[in-house]
C-alpha cells in the first residue's frame, strides 16, 4: 500500500543527470540552493545572487596593487599589446576599474552600459551606485590572450585616510565582490615600495577565504641587487605574514614584468624560471575553471547553510510582542555565543562561519521578527546537492577535460619563449649542445676515458657492477642512477634500452656510454631534470642510424 511513496523518495535521492557541467552548476544552483539564499536574504548579508553569466564566463585574473607597482604594464607585458583606456606612468595613473575582455573590434564599454548586458557577469556590481560605475569600464580588443582568459584592472591603492573617503564607494567590498568570481588573483608589489598601507592590508583581509586564488608578484626586482632582493623579499614575506593569517605560505614570484631591458641582468635565469612558472599557473586557469566554479559553488552553499542557521535561530529568541528592540540587541551582542552554540549542534567546522564583527553591524539594521523559522526541506536540498549532485558533476568535470583538447591560454608573451633559441632552458641542460654539430659529451671524453680505462673494462667494456662504483660517488639516489643506465644504454641503432629487448643485454657500458652516463650525472648535479628519453643530440656518434 502506497508503494508509489517509496518509490517517489527514492526517485529524488538519484543524482541529476546533466549534459555539460556549465549547465549542471546554473541549474543546481537555481534549483537547490538559490530558494536557500533567498528565504533568509543571503544577498542581502553576503554576495548577489549569481547569474547564467558567471557560470559561462571565461576565467578572470584580477591584479591588486598599491600605485606604480607595474599593474597596467603587467597586463600589456601578457597582451603584447595597448589596450583602449590604457595609462602608464610613475604616478597613480589607473583610475578605474578595466575589464580587459576580447572583443572583434577595439571599443570601450562604460560601467552604466556593461551592468545591463546579460552576456557579462557583471549585473550586480550595480548594487555600488554611480560613484563605481563611473569608474569602471570594459576595455574591448581582439588578442589571442583574451580568447581564453579577462582581466580585471585596478585602481592603485595609496594610503593616507583621504584617499579613502573620496573614493564615493567601499573599494574594499567592490574587491570582495570580484574575488569571489576570479579564478586568480595577483598582488603586485614594487621592490622599492614594499609598505603596505591601511587600505591595502584592509583589501588583502577582504580576500579572506580566497587564500588559495592569491597569487603574489615581487615585481621591479631588476632594479636591486642580489643582496638586497633577498633583503627585500625576507621583508615582504614578513608583511604579509602579519596580514594574511595561514599556516601555508603564500607564492611569491620574483621578476620585472615589462618589455624593457633588465636594469640588473645579475639573477636573469631566476626571473626567467620565476616567469615561466607564473605563466604555467595562468596557462593553466582554462582548464581549470569548471573546477573552479565547483569548488565556489560548494563554499557558497556551505556558507549558505550556516547562514540559514544563524537566521532562523535568531528568530527562534525574537519575542512575537513586547520587548524586541531590546532582545535585538542582547542577541546581536550574544552572537558569538549563537555561533558556538550552532557549531555544537549542527557540527559545522568554525572556519565555516561569517566574519563576527561584520554579521552584527549587518543585524543592526535588520528587523529580526521579519526573519524566516528554519526550513528543514531547504536544508536537505542543499545536502542533497552537496552529498549526491556534486559528485556526479565531479565526474563530468573530468569527462570534459579527456574529451577536449588541452585548453591553455595563447598569443602574446606566452607565446615569445614557447620555441626557439630563446625558450626556457633552451641550449641548457640535456639540450646543451643541441645546435652543435659535434657531439656536446666529447669536450670531456677524455676524462670520463681516464675512469673508464681504471675499471677494468673486457672487450672494450665495463661490468654494470663495476660502473655502479664509480657512478653512486655522485651521491645521486639509486632511482636517479637507474634512469641515467637505461638512458646511457644504448644498441648499435641509437635505441634505448628497454624491457624485454634482445640486443645489448649484457648489463655493460663502453667508452661511449659510459661518457654520456657521466655526462648525465653532472646534467644532474647542476640541477637540471633528467629528459624521458635521450634526445637525438646525446646519442653517440658510432650509434646513430646512418640515413638510407
Amino acid at each position: 500500500m502506497f508503494s508509489w511513496l517509496g518509490t517517489d523518495d527514492r526517485r529524488k535521492k538519484e543524482p541529476e543527470v546533466f549534459q555539460t557541467v556549465s549547465d549542471g552548476l546554473k541549474k543546481l544552483y537555481k534549483t537547490k540552493l538559490l530558494p536557500l539564499e533567498e528565504s533568509y536574504k543571503f544577498h542581502e548579508f553576503h554576495s548577489p545572487a549569481l547569474e547564467d553569466a558567471d557560470f559561462d564566463n571565461k576565467p578572470m585574473v584580477l591584479l591588486v596593487g598599491q600605485y606604480s607597482t607595474g599593474k597596467t604594464s603587467f597586463i600589456r607585458y601578457l597582451l603584447e599589446q595597448d589596450f583602449p583606456g590604457m595609462r602608464i606612468g610613475p604616478e597613480p595613473t589607473t583610475d578605474s576599474f578595466i575589464a580587459v575582455m576580447h572583443g572583434d573590434t577595439e571599443g570601450v564599454v562604460p560601467g552604466n552600459a556593461l551592468v545591463v548586458d546579460p552576456k557579462k557577469p557583471f549585473r550586480k556590481l550595480n548594487a555600488f551606485g554611480n560613484a563605481f560605475l563611473n569608474r569602471f569600464v570594459c576595455a574591448q580588443l581582439p588578442n589571442p590572450v583574451l580568447e581564453s582568459i579577462s582581466v580585471i584592472d585596478t585602481p592603485g591603492i595609496l594610503s593616507g585616510e583621504k584617499q579613502r573617503i573620496s573614493r564615493g564607494y567601499d573599494f574594499a567590498a567592490v574587491l570582495e565582490w570580484f574575488a569571489e568570481r576570479v579564478d586568480r588573483i595577483i598582488l603586485l608589489f614594487d621592490a622599492h615600495k614594499l609598505d603596505i598601507s591601511d587600505e591595502f592590508s584592509e583589501v588583502i583581509k577582504a580576500l579572506k577565504n580566497h587564500e588559495d586564488k592569491i597569487r603574489v608578484v615581487l615585481n621591479k626586482a631588476d632594479q636591486i641587487e642580489t643582496q638586497q632582493l633577498m633583503r627585500v623579499y625576507g621583508a615582504l614575506m614578513w608583511s604579509l605574514g602579519k596580514i594574511v593569517n595561514t599556516p601555508e605560505v603564500i607564492r611569491v614570484y620574483i621578476g620585472s614584468f615589462w618589455s624593457h631591458p633588465l636594469l640588473i641582468p645579475d639573477n636573469r635565469k631566476l626571473f626567467e624560471a620565476e616567469e615561466q612558472d607564473l605563466f604555467k599557473d595562468i596557462q593553466s586557469l582554462p582548464r581549470n575553471a569548471a573546477l573552479r566554479k565547483l569548488n565556489d559553488l560548494i563554499k557558497r552553499a556551505r556558507l549558505a547553510k550556516v547562514h540559514a542557521y544563524i537566521i532562523s535561530s535568531l528568530k527562534k529568541e525574537m519575542p512575537s510582542v513586547f520587548g524586541k528592540e531590546n532582545k535585538k540587541k542582547e542577541l546581536i551582542g550574544s552572537l558569538g555565543d549563537i555561533y558556538k552554540r550552532i557549531e555544537r549542534e549542527h557540527q559545522i567546522s568554525p572556519g565555516d562561519f561569517p566574519n563576527l564583527k561584520k554579521m552584527q553591524d549587518q543585524l543592526q539594521a535588520q528587523d529580526l521578527n521579519k526573519f524566516q523559522p528554519l526550513k528543514p526541506k531547504l536544508l536537505e536540498a542543499v545536502d542533497d546537492m552537496l552529498a549526491n549532485d556534486i559528485a556526479s558533476l565531479m565526474i563530468l568535470v573530468r569527462q570534459e577535460e579527456t574529451q577536449r583538447p588541452n585548453p591553455v591560454v595563447k598569443g602574446g608573451a606566452f607565446d615569445g619563449t614557447l620555441d626557439g633559441p630563446f625558450g626556457h632552458g633552451y641550449g641548457e641542460g640535456a639540450g646543451e649542445g643541441i645546435d652543435e654539430a659535434e657531439w656536446v659529451v666529447a669536450r670531456d671524453k677524455p676524462a670520463y676515458d681516464e675512469i673508464f680505462y681504471t675499471l677494468s673494462p673486457v672487450n672494450g667494456k665495463v661490468t654494470g657492477a663495476n660502473a655502479k662504483k664509480e657512478m653512486v660517488k655522485s651521491k645521486l639516489p639509486n632511482t636517479v642512477l637507474g634512469k641515467i643506465w637505461k638512458l646511457a644504454d644504448i644498441d648499435k641503432d641509437g635505441i634505448q634500452r628497454q624491457e624485454g629487448d634482445d640486443i645489448d643485454k649484457d648489463g655493460m657500458l663502453d667508452d661511449e656510454e659510459f661518457a654520456l652516463a657521466n655526462h648525465l650525472i653532472k646534467v644532474k648535479l647542476e640541477g637540471h631534470e633528467l629528459p624521458s628519453e635521450l634526445p637525438a643530440h646525446l646519442v653517440p656518434p658510432s650509434k646513430r642510424k646512418i640515413p638510407e
